[in-house]
């Protein structure tokens, strides 16, 4: 059984890593090591494969150890299977490290939390997972193989990641890209151009000014703005419209900063209200409209047409704005969340309980019996007066 070096660092701290390549994820896992090791703690690196004609410095000349198990393991099988693949080099990584090394004061594992119910073995290392993004949210589910294929490499990635003492995510994505939301069915009632529109005006506006006396904006965040919603490709009109819009973020010159997603799934829906600053809801005279409940209830506020429904459910500058019918209206409430984002954290979490106060299941049960008992009180009543009026 190896043994840690005789001196007494502050920490002994393992990273568990899949292959130490040079990507992204492996020069974060390298650059923590080097910050840890800088600390004072002592640091190895544990990975399945480490190629050292094709690697990060750092890691060759000895100040930062790398451990190697697993690389006999095949990465694919038949060119597929890589996720299974990955899974089972992770586990043999694991496993060696619990077998052959000493209890560790932490293991920080990045990636793949598969591995933290192995850790569990040597219950008092601490584990701090490092998720980059759910490998079940980038994975593909188009057809129903895939969806059988995934299905438990999700639930355990589900499982496993809350097994972890700690869990750090990377937010640099969210931090850099924020986004607005539209959605909406491909339809030319629902106005979605507005919100191209806006958004165009908003781009200009950050363009020309950066700084004021109240707010920094740092030239390096991209903002963006996502169309998603149902879409019908046997519908004429959404065929037509969605190209429409296309056309329009073309001609708008913003054609990088946006995407669409039409016939987003419900979880991808829910994925895009969790992350966005706030949702466009451009439809005008809407009779009541579901989607502003839908973002208040994720806690996220609402810039919607001051008009039907969202005159009901949005409050305004509490739970979001209701805006005149202009690119030039909307685009200023969605530069007041982009400069305070602040702000629309707090409006989110009004939002969310103006929701649960108001228009939750619970709420619509309590008001849909009382108008019922309500109903029945009157009827017995009219009934007991016409009996007297009878009765003279």
């Amino acid at each position: 059984m190896t043994r840690w070096a005789a001196s007494s660092p502050k920490l002994r701290i393992a990273l568990c890593h899949p292959d130490l390549g040079i990507g992204g994820a492996e020069r974060l896992v390298v650059d923590a090591a080097m910050e840890l090791k800088k600390r004072g703690h002592e640091v190895l690196i544990f990975t399945a494969h480490h190629d050292r004609q094709h690697c990060f410095e750092e890691t060759l000349g000895g100040d930062l150890p790398v451990v190697v198990y697993g690389d006999f393991l095949p990465r694919s099988i038949f060119n597929r299977l890589h996720a299974v693949c990955a899974y089972i080099r992770c586990l043999y990584v694991a496993f060696c490290m619990v077998l052959f090394w000493h209890t560790f004061d932490v293991v920080f594992v990045d990636q793949v939390s598969a591995v933290i119910p192995v850790f569990r073995m040597k219950s008092s290392s601490k584990i701090l997972f490092y998720c980059h993004f759910p490998d079940m949210l980038l994975a593909q589910h188009t057809t129903t193989l895939r969806k059988l294929y995934r299905k438990p490499l999700d639930w355990l990635e589900e499982t496993t990641t809350g097994k972890a003492d700690l869990v750090l995510v990377n937010s640099e994505f969210t931090a850099s890209t924020p986004f607005f939301l539209s959605i909406n069915r491909f339809e030319r009632k629902k106005n979605i151009g507005l919100a191209i529109s806006s958004f165009a005006a908003v781009r200009r506006e950050l363009a020309t000014v950066r700084v004021d006396e109240k707010c920094e904006i740092a030239a390096s965040v991209d903002v963006r703005l996502v169309i998603a919603g149902g879409y019908d490709d046997r519908l004429a009109e959404n065929r037509e419209y969605l190209q429409e819009l296309k056309t329009l973020v073309s001609d708008e010159g913003i054609s990088g900063f946006v995407d669409f997603e039409p016939s987003c799934s419900t979880a991808r829906k829910n994925e895009l209200l969790a992350s966005c600053i706030a949702v466009i809801y451009t439809p005008m005279k809407e009779h009541f409209g579901i989607v502003p409940l839908e973002a208040m209830g994720a806690a996220k506020p609402v810039i919607a047409c001051n008009s039907g429904g969202p005159k009901e459910s949005v409050e305004h500058s509490v739970t979001g704005f209701l805006c005149e019918n202009s690119a030039r209206s909307f685009a200023s409430a969605m530069l007041v969340f982009f400069r305070e984002p602040s702000r629309a954290e707090l409006m989110g979490v009004a939002a969310r309980k103006h929701v649960e106060t108001k228009f939750s299941r619970t709420v619509f049960g309590e008001n849909l019996n009382n108008y019922i008992s309500e109903l029945l009180i009157s009827s017995r009543r009219s009934a007991k007066q016409g009996i007297e009026m009878s009765r003279i």
